[in-house]
């Protein structure tokens, strides 16, 4: 299965030209024998092999960062799995309060109270 289609590099490259911007997350991609979950946002349109979200690697400490979709192409796990693309992921949230809710849970979350308070916490109020 391919990491990421024509259509979607050319969205995360779009997402990459305007970078200040909290955007939802395009793609997931998940570790099927083990620790690892990537929420992309966008990718480098310089150099489009680098691409940005929130990552957790299993450690309790997810974070915002970048990292190199060849690496995790060539990542060859147990019984020869490699890294997947959730097809069924939709999210709903920017990528901040996705961030938030990981902070809060020491894993990314894509339901549930951790990301519902995430999600409140970034509402502001009509009229404020």
């Amino acid at each position: 299965m391919d990491l990421v289609t024509p259509e979607l590099r050319e969205q995360l490259i779009a997402n990459g030209r305007n970078p200040d911007r909290d955007r939802v997350p395009l793609v997931k991609w998940f570790n099927p024998a083990g620790a690892g979950t990537w929420l992309i946002v966008d990718a480098d349109p310089e150099d489009p092999d680098i691409h940005f979200g929130l990552m957790d690697l299993g450690f309790g400490t997810p974070e915002l960062g970048s990292v190199r979709l060849s690496e995790l192409e060539a990542f060859e796990g147990p019984f020869g799995l490699g890294i997947e693309r959730d097809l069924w992921f939709r999210p709903v949230h920017p990528i901040s309060v996705y961030a938030e809710a990981a902070r809060r849970a020491g894993r990314i979350v894509e339901f549930g109270p951790e990301l519902d308070q995430a999600a409140r916490s970034r509402t502001v109020p009509a009229g404020a």
